[in-house]
């Protein structure tokens, strides 16, 4: 039997209905399929049976990666990298769909840098992701909510979400402690453009690092109270950060970034 390694955010998916609810919210006959985190392999069995053209898999654990190329041979290619180290817009020359059971610990991670990576020609068409539930509340998030902030703004730049269902602990092995979320991802056609993500993490790190505050100290040290730019975006100074939507977000950070050059 493998054994979870708590190291590497490890929870093993053995619940035959959600596998079944996971493999048909995204067509997968025909397609290039990417799961990252196969870990033992109950999820891979399930998309190989729907037939899909390719099948790749990214799993970062030796022994699991090993197990992965016996188990399923000349079914699928196995990748043993950090998910974090691969480059998908070089590993694909046509669009993918991708399941992943994301290791909790890194998840968010993941998720940052496939947004901050993604082109205009998106590498993939959808994104069938589990998260834990505080973490899939937060990235669904929107304005007004207590749970709204970075993530949720980060999130929602380039992407559409929604949530496909809630899964509870029993459904793992090991039983994590939180329930889990399961969400779909497809990437927006028409964004704010930013040339620096740095510039969005820096505007929404400097107004959410006191979140319970008036808006008027971030704005202040952003854009030295230029009138102009609280005019253009028809912004009350009075408000909290989570009181700001995600598209003055995105153009507070568009405006800081020609501000700098």
């Amino acid at each position: 039997m493998i054994k979870a390694k708590k190291s590497l955010g490890q929870n093993f998916l053995i619940d035959r209905n959600v596998l079944e609810k996971i493999t048909n919210t995204a067509t997968i006959k025909n397609k290039i399929i990417l799961e990252v985190g196969p870990g033992t392999g109950n999820l891979t069995s399930c998309i190989l049976k729907n037939n899909p053209k390719k099948m790749f898999v990214i799993e970062k654990d030796n022994y699991l990666a090993t197990n992965l190329n016996e188990t399923f041979k000349n079914q699928l290619t196995v990748i043993n990298e950090d998910v974090l180290n691969v480059d998908e817009n070089l590993l694909f020359n046509e669009k993918v769909t991708v399941f992943g059971n994301l290791p909790y610990n890194i998840s968010t991670e993941i998720l940052s840098k496939w947004i901050i990576n993604l082109r205009d020609n998106s590498w993939f068409d959808f994104l069938v992701l589990m998260f834990q539930k505080e973490v899939g509340d937060r990235i669904i998030a929107k304005f007004n909510k207590s749970t709204y902030g970075r993530l949720s703004i980060l999130s929602n730049w380039k992407l559409n979400i929604e949530k496909i269902c809630d899964i509870k602990p029993e459904s793992f092995s090991p039983k994590p402690k939180i329930d889990s979320s399961l969400l779909l991802f497809t990437s927006k056609k028409n964004f704010v453009r930013i040339k620096e993500p740095k510039n969005l993490e820096k505007v929404t790190r400097v107004f959410f690092n006191q979140r319970r505050k008036m808006i008027k100290k971030p704005f202040n040290q952003l854009f030295n109270g230029n009138h102009k730019i609280l005019d253009k975006l028809k912004i009350n100074l009075n408000l909290r950060p989570q009181n700001l939507d995600f598209d003055t977000y995105y153009k507070l950070a568009s405006l800081y970034e020609n501000l700098r050059s």
